[in-house]
């Protein structure tokens, strides 16, 4: 099959570009190197769209929450990522979490079903001269072709690390310590009976204890190529959490409030306590035999994380399926570099989509690699390309990648409502997000409805 679009990279980015792409009937080449003999330091698979990271997408709340009214929009697109994590759904409140296995296989077996996409197991080492290319290699791209989009891009790209959490058998979890509940209660209609995270108490000595282990132990020595990365903020090791402060711990990945301890009860909390502090363990797969810790990326050498995590009460006869790990990450700095419609500016046949544009999280990368495929698209038919609104999820994304983010400052980004433009009308703080969510659901369905329509 001659392509008419060529995509480097089978992540979900690029797995979303095809998807829109060949959807609309454009042929396209989509090479991904694990599967022939090459993999990364992160994956453990060659699926297409492995997740490597968390299995959560994040919250699924599209009334008041950024992510959530991303996952709205990208559904309004027909995308691809959002039909496999609906099929591969696992409990975890309001969040949208997925069995990672199922997610990769439903994505695969899409695409190959798709007569206009060939999935070709290849390792692509310098970009292409010529023909319209989208290079979604994502943060882990290929030594040889980082060199060659160094090359193209004539500048240095940036780099942070990324922490990867372990994952933990739940039959060797010891529920006479631990119980299940969502926080607050919450659920929803994924949600187990009882609730979606396991929880794992720790009193004040211990939780101590624990903190000042992740502080003493051994940890992944850098490399001298890795001396001057730094973390990305929005996956921070706890390690290194956990020495910003005593307490920051228990203000964020393990935080107690709203989890009453059921064997904890007394005649004056009859649902029992709140602990000191709590290890969360999320549903990692369909079959609820393997949970992620929540929060718990590090940098620790696996020997020092079997031993400091098994002293978490409920944890001591723990088996992990995966330990955690780190890697480095890189991306372009695109303000600089991309055009509006995510093409590089010294080679404008060639658009680069997904994570290593500088977005952040699963979610944002689909987006972008599904919005790079609607725009290749509309340039094989000869359309100008309309951009979502800023107002919108899609086009707030687009807009802080591609040109409203300074450039000498840019850093990977999540979406969230601080992309999106202020309301020119007087709205009271309390209610301004499930304004913004309004408005870019209205403003992203006059766009769908103008300017971008959609394969069934």
């Amino acid at each position: 099959m001659t392509h008419q679009v060529h995509i480097i990279g089978g992540g979900l980015a690029g797995s979303e570009a095809a998807w829109q792409l060949g959807r609309r009937g454009i042929r396209v080449r989509l090479s991904e190197m694990r599967g022939g003999g090459d993999t990364t330091p992160a994956h453990q698979g060659d699926g297409l769209a492995e997740l490597v990271c968390s299995n959560s997408f994040r919250s699924d709340d599209d009334t008041a929450n950024a992510v959530g009214l991303l996952h709205h929009e990208m559904r309004q697109c027909n995308s691809l990522v959002m039909r496999a994590a609906a099929e591969a759904q696992v409990p975890a409140g309001s969040a949208l979490a997925v069995d990672r296995d199922v997610f990769s296989a439903h994505v695969e077996k899409a695409l190959t079903e798709l007569p206009t996409v060939e999935i070709v197991r290849e390792r692509v080492d310098v970009l292409p001269t010529d023909g319209l290319t989208i290079v979604a290699t994502g943060p882990l791209t290929a030594a040889s072709l980082a060199e060659s989009i160094g090359g193209a891009t004539g500048a240095d790209s940036l780099a942070f690390f990324d922490a990867i959490a372990p994952i933990v058998h739940r039959h060797s979890v010891d529920m006479d310590v631990c119980w299940i509940q969502s926080r607050w209660d919450k659920k929803t209609e994924a949600s187990n009976e009882d609730g979606d995270y396991i929880n794992c108490p720790m009193n004040k000595e211990q939780y101590l204890a624990f903190r000042q282990g992740l502080l003493d132990g051994e940890k992944t020595e850098f490399k001298q190529w890795e001396a001057d990365t730094p973390y990305f903020e929005g996956c921070m090791p706890i390690e290194v959490m956990a020495a910003r402060g005593e307490d920051t711990l228990r203000f964020g990945p393990m935080k107690p409030v709203g989890l009453d301890n059921p064997h904890d009860r007394t005649p004056e909390f009859p649902q029992g306590r709140w602990p000191y502090a709590v290890v969360q363990l999320r549903q990692d797969n369909k079959l609820g035999t393997l949970w992620n810790m929540v929060g718990f990326q590090t940098k620790l050498k696996h020997g020092a994380q079997v031993d400091l995590f098994r002293t978490i009460p409920g944890l001591e006869q723990a088996e992990f399926a995966r330990l955690g790990g780190l890697h480095r990450n890189t991306f372009l700095n695109s303000p600089r570099l991309l055009d509006r419609q995510l093409r590089l500016k010294s080679a404008p046949h060639i658009r680069f989509a997904g994570q290593i544009t500088g977005c952040e999280g699963y979610v944002e990368s689909s987006a972008v690699g599904m919005v790079a495929g609607m725009m290749a698209a509309a340039e094989l038919a000869g359309e100008n390309w309309t951009s979502p609104p800023p107002t919108t999820a899609l086009g707030a994304l687009l807009s802080h990648i591609t040109g409203d983010a300074e450039a000498e400052s840019y850093q990977p980004m999540n979406i969230n409502f601080g992309l999106f433009p202020m309301p020119e009308e007087q709205v009271h703080k309390k209610a301004r997000k499930a304004f913004y969510t309004e408005r870019a659901k209205r403003d992203l369905s006059a766009w769908l409805g103008t300017a971008q329509p959609v394969p069934a």
